[in-house]
């Protein structure tokens, strides 16, 4: 057997603590009976360990392709998320920490050249070595050194708490990454593997009643208010002023898609944004990823195999071209990223999420009539991502963290647009109302759908 692994000990009685400058403040609670060690190395524990869960269904085979170069093979997620660990923070805050293989930190290294030349992303298909095992032996490595590290030093300086945070609100990211990469892998395979079988009751044929709810427009507060982990992007909290406007109470369905495709929608360039007709034409779009017509029947692929296409399941895997599009059909809008934030204010942050164990959007909840002094917005988060409007840029006054942390998000503000809400890969824990996702607009192997909003 190949071995790539040099495994060294280190010394953790020197804690030179670093700076996560730009990341908010984690104000970590304790676990009842408990200290702010043992909810860290709990919380370490238990993210690290869902990644693990999540390999559970996969064969040594599945972990090396990359079907797309803007997907990653699922190996190279749980080597990267580790190379995060090891990096950003062992090597950083330990004095003269030995790495596990020094190579390593060229391999696994996505975007952060701060750190050194990172691996090519189109290539990562290529590393058939480090094998599956060595990656996990690696991983468990770098877990025994990261929780003696809490262990020892845990309590010494919010900033290592804090940068431990961060690494593991990075992983959850991964945890979606990783099976929204496998599906796109799984859909290129003409056996349309299953990674789990459908654990819940296919969504009831329910016809949701989509209300328009009005919402007040004047100068609103937007952005992280500091309490809680936020990612720098989120910040600084600021003043913007919005017209009144409305917004639908549910996400737009596949059925009321199917209406768009059937009434020429990929055909119509008046409907398009330039670039997005361009797409159309080159790539040949027809319906949304993973949708095909057998038999007069559409279909897709989800992580549980093909099914027929569910009627009132919110559409996805759609393109911001797409959402636009869809949108002018509809004669209405996407909403603005602040209108998404502004209409979120007192919804419940629940729904469809990983944990739910569904790996697939939901129907919507029947809307019950509504007076009109009640608002109710059905699938605020979970399920599906949500396209707005606003380029993804710079909130007044950001500033990017100092160091490496500093091209986390801040380099990525061009020719990208802001998602809102999560979707049904996306963990609990790890959303939240001032959440902004971005994507190139052209992108749909993400979990991305919309909802319309409408001017007054």
């Amino acid at each position: 057997m190949c071995s790539s692994n040099n495994t060294k000990s280190e010394s953790l009685s020197d804690c030179n603590i670093g700076s996560s400058a730009g990341f908010s403040d984690t104000n970590q609670a304790p676990l009842p009976g408990g200290n702010l060690v043992d909810s860290l190395r709990a919380k370490y524990l238990a993210v690290r360990g869902m990644t693990e869960a999540l390999c559970t269904p996969l064969c040594p085979e599945d972990y090396v392709v990359q079907s797309t170069p803007s997907a990653s093979p699922t190996k190279w997620h749980i080597a990267h998320t580790t190379w995060f660990f090891e990096t950003l923070v062992l090597d950083s805050q330990i004095v003269g920490y030995k790495p596990v293989n020094l190579a390593y930190r060229h391999m696994f290294n996505s975007y952060y050249n701060t750190i050194g030349q990172p691996f090519m992303r189109g290539q990562r298909g290529v590393l058939s070595r480090p094998t599956v095992g060595e990656i996990f032996d690696y991983r468990r490595a770098v877990d025994a050194s990261m929780v003696k590290l809490i262990e020892r030093c845990g309590l010494k300086d919010a900033a290592l708490r804090q940068m431990i945070e961060t690494g593991l609100h990075h992983e959850q990211q991964h945890q979606e990454l990783m099976l929204t990469d496998l599906k796109h892998m799984f859909s290129e395979n003409p056996l349309k593997p299953v990674y789990v079988a459908n654990r819940q009751e296919i969504s009831p044929e329910i016809a949701t009643l989509c209300r328009w709810n009005p919402v007040s427009g004047g100068i609103h507060l937007i952005g992280h208010d500091g309490l809680g982990f936020a990612y720098d992007n989120e910040s600084p909290r600021h003043e913007v002023l919005v017209k009144d406007f409305q917004l639908a109470s549910h996400l737009v369905t596949n059925a009321e898609y199917l209406a768009f495709i059937d009434d020429g929608g990929y055909s119509r360039h008046e409907l398009w944004l330039a670039d997005g007709w361009e797409a159309v034409k080159t790539e040949g779009w027809q319906a949304p990823l993973y949708w095909h017509c057998e038999d007069g029947q559409w279909r897709y692929m989800t992580l549980s195999g093909l099914r027929d296409v569910v009627a009132h399941e919110p559409v996805c895997h759609i393109s911001y071209f797409e959402a636009d599009a869809f949108a002018r059909w509809s004669q209405s809008r996407l909403p603005t990223e602040a209108e998404w934030e502004i209409a979120a204010t007192g919804q419940r942050c629940d729904g469809n999420f990983l944990e739910s164990r569904m790996y697939h959007p939901r129907a919507g909840q029947d809307a019950a009539p509504q007076d009109d002094s009640t608002q109710h917005f059905y699938q605020m988060y979970g399920d599906v991502w949500e396209w707005t409007a606003s380029a993804y840029l710079a909130y007044p006054g950001f500033k990017p963290a100092p160091g490496a942390l500093g091209e986390y998000n801040g380099k990525f503000m061009c020719n990208q647009f802001v998602l809102r809400g999560g979707s049904c890969m996306t963990p609990r824990d790890h959303i939240r109302q001032t959440y902004r996702n971005f994507f190139p607009p052209i992108a749909r192997w993400q979990f991305a759908g919309l909802r319309l909003a409408r001017d007054v």
